[in-house]
């Protein structure tokens, strides 16, 4: 009767290293050991009784898994198969070829290993025995022989079992677990007396599962199977000490034997287990700070390997290019050209210094923090140099770059990504890098952080309805007028103009609904007093965004319906800037609104030449000449004779013309005898908020 049997598990492992060649030996082994203690025919049968299960076993597993099978234990894919084959089934066939060695005979002496009943405790016993030795002992026969064969697997083992602990593992808990387990079997190890307690019985034995499941979770397989199964074999061998020698002696011994199995399971799938997830999510977390497509570090890596250095420089690559060259070539020529390009940047930087994708046309780069300016300046003329060949044809887009010097902690990365792009459109201008810490480039800086507050304020105005509307009455010199609706936003204390707003309205994509706002107000307005303000006609603004969108006209309608107003009372107000950089779309945004029965009215009309081709090809009723040209009219004559020219093409395309910035008298004389059909400006009108209209 045993509680633990080792000569398979070894066996198994022998062939793990070996393989085949390992067969000659284990049959000289067992015949010569068998043979010393009993006749060559027992030694005979006792090699076919190690070789039939082991040969079985290992055929079976090589069947199931024929790659990759030889490899260390902890492997979760090869757990199920090892359990199965080379622990079960090597096992049970062990056992029952004994049994069947017994019935006809073959033994000639009474074996110390199984009894010949196959139904008392003993053979329960010592089939247990061999199923805890093939469980445990297995993968520390395979660590030692191993390790014998090899020393320096010791060094690997060593390096594998640190891997696999639990990252928050601190010394305390491990001596704390070493000091838990060394006091449960101290108590287990004590001579049982006359003062024994229940806590020097098997009773604490039960106790050692959850702290070997604890360790399971935090420590890994390989520390945790090792110590488990030095403890087994310490215990299997001292069980007198803890088992009471009574009545139901024998079926103490089964209880605690079948504890030994089920406890080995559970530790050993425990650890499986949690190791695979820990190795899972370390795989995890390494794939997340990698971006898939260009395989680069992301900017999650840039700011932990910030964290590992006391000081770095981050450098920020722009290719502006690289937009334009994607809708034309697709999104492969951004992605191939990045890759390049970071190849091209790791020949020139340290081992320790990485390259990082941004998304976008962007890249980032750590350098060390003792990297001078002028080892900047060289990368910078490299990347300058570099072509990028697309299908054979060479391509240098233009690269701005920007760097910074910072120390750990870095807190503030997202807003150092911000200016340093910022810094890197100066880059493009100047062609230089441009360093964020430079005294000149403050002014930036504020400029980021002023767009960032007036962004806040913009969407705290959108939510919580913070605009204003100021109408400004623009006079027909037929007697007629409409009113101009100009948008101002209210923030603390303090109110915004337009040219305050705008550019960073349009810049992050919040001027569409600005426009929809001033929309819905004007509608609504012109809805709630159209008794006292009957036909009243608005003119209103439209952002490029606005222009661009081909559903415009659509949601407008919508809108019209929605209060009662008909087309006619609104003119829509377009520079002709916007209208010639947008040309396709906004025409047909334009053709839409005309259909309905909006006019459309080119604002600016003379600041540049962009107007001239607007004028020529859009679809417009009115023409707004620029004020510069009309306040100096009455100084200068080449303003006057422009304004006189653009009368002219106006008329012949049939536009109405509208003068702003008429601020004196004589210029008001002035314009109407020159035939200009609406005139807007301090000597007409002053703006005043839109509810002193109905008043």
């Amino acid at each position: 009767m045993v509680l633990y049997y080792l000569s398979p598990a070894v066996m198994i492992s022998i062939m793990l290293l070996f393989g085949w060649s390992a067969l000659p030996g284990i049959v000289l082994a067992v015949f010569l050991r068998t043979l010393v203690r009993s006749d060559i025919f027992d030694a005979i049968t006792a090699v076919f009784h190690y070789l039939v299960p082991l040969t079985v076993s290992w055929v079976g597993y090589q069947c199931f898994t024929p790659r990759h099978n030889r490899g260390s234990f902890g492997d979760s894919n090869l757990t199920f198969q090892r359990m199965l084959w080379l622990v079960f089934c090597n096992a049970i066939l062990f056992f029952l070829f004994y049994q069947f060695a017994i019935f006809f005979g073959l033994y000639n002496y009474q074996s110390y290993l199984f009894g010949s009943d196959p139904f008392r405790i003993t053979t329960l016993l010592n089939f247990q025995a061999v199923l805890v030795g093939c469980l445990t002992g297995l993968p520390v026969s395979y660590f030692i022989i191993r390790t014998i064969r090899n020393p320096r697997y010791f060094y690997t083992l060593k390096s594998r079992m640190r891997a696999q602990f639990h990252s928050g593992t601190s010394r305390i808990e491990i001596v704390s677990w070493c000091a838990i387990m060394v006091t449960l079997l101290a108590l287990l190890l004590l001579p049982l007396s006359e003062n024994s307690t229940i806590f020097n019985t098997n009773y604490t034995f039960t106790l050692i599962l959850p702290v070997m499941l604890w360790g399971a979770m935090r420590f890994g397989y390989l520390f945790i199977m090792t110590i488990w199964t030095v403890i087994v074999i310490i215990l299997s061998h001292y069980f007198y000490r803890y088992i009471p020698h009574d009545t139901d002696y024998k079926l103490q011994l089964a209880i605690t034997s079948s504890c030994y199995l089920v406890f080995s399971f559970c530790i050993c799938l425990m650890a499986i287990i949690t190791t695979r997830q820990r190795a899972d999510s370390a795989l995890e977390r390494r794939l997340s700070l990698i971006d898939p497509m260009i395989q680069l570090p992301n900017l999650r890596a840039l700011s932990l390997d910030l964290g590992k250095y006391p000081s770095s420089v981050v450098c920020f690559l722009r290719i502006p290019g690289l937009e334009l060259l994607g809708r034309n070539y697709g999104v492969s020529l951004r992605l191939n050209y990045k890759q390049q390009l970071s190849v091209l940047l790791r020949q020139e930087i340290a081992d320790n210094e990485l390259v990082y994708q941004l998304s976008g046309h962007e890249l980032a780069m750590r350098l060390n923090g003792d990297a001078t300016a002028e080892r900047i300046a060289s990368l910078h003329d490299k990347v300058k140099a570099f072509r990028f060949l697309w299908d054979g044809m060479p391509l240098q887009p233009q690269v701005g770059l920007s760097y910074c010097y910072v120390r750990y902690p870095v807190d503030y990365l997202p807003l150092l990504m911000g200016e340093l792009s910022t810094m890197a459109d100066h880059s493009l201008m100047t062609n230089r890098p441009e360093s964020v810490q430079l005294r000149g480039a403050r002014h930036v800086q504020n400029s980021v952080k002023r767009k960032v507050d007036m962004l806040n304020q913009l969407q705290h105005a959108l939510d919580n309805d913070k605009f204003l509307l100021q109408a400004q009455r623009v006079q027909g010199a037929r007697g007629d007028h409409y009113y101009e609706i100009q948008l101002q936003m209210q923030g603390d204390d303090v109110i915004y103009f337009p040219s305050q707003f705008l550019s960073v309205a349009q810049e992050f994509g919040l001027s569409s609904k600005m426009d929809l706002w001033a929309l819905h107000a004007t509608l609504r307005f012109i809805d709630k007093h159209r008794e006292s303000r009957p036909g009243m006609r608005c003119a209103l603004s439209l952002t490029p965004a606005s222009l661009c969108r081909t559903h415009f006209p659509q949601e407008a309608a919508e809108l019209f319906s929605q209060y009662h107003v008909e087309p006619w009372q609104l003119i829509f107000e377009v520079t002709g800037n916007q209208a010639s950089s947008t040309f396709a779309l906004a025409d047909t945004t334009l053709r839409g609104l005309r259909a309905m029965g909006c006019r459309v009215c080119i604002t600016d009309f003379g600041s540049n030449g962009a107007s001239y081709l607007s004028l020529r090809d859009m679809n417009a009723d009115m023409m707004k000449i620029d004020g510069s040209f009309i306040r100096n009219l009455p100084v200068s004559s080449m303003d006057y004779q422009i304004v006189v020219s653009i009368c002219q093409l106006a008329r012949a395309r049939g536009l109405q013309i509208v003068a702003g910035y008429v601020e004196t008298g004589e210029l008001r004389t002035l314009v109407e005898k020159m035939g200009i059909d609406y005139l807007q400006g301090s000597a007409i009108a002053r703006p005043v908020p839109l509810v002193q209209i109905a008043a």
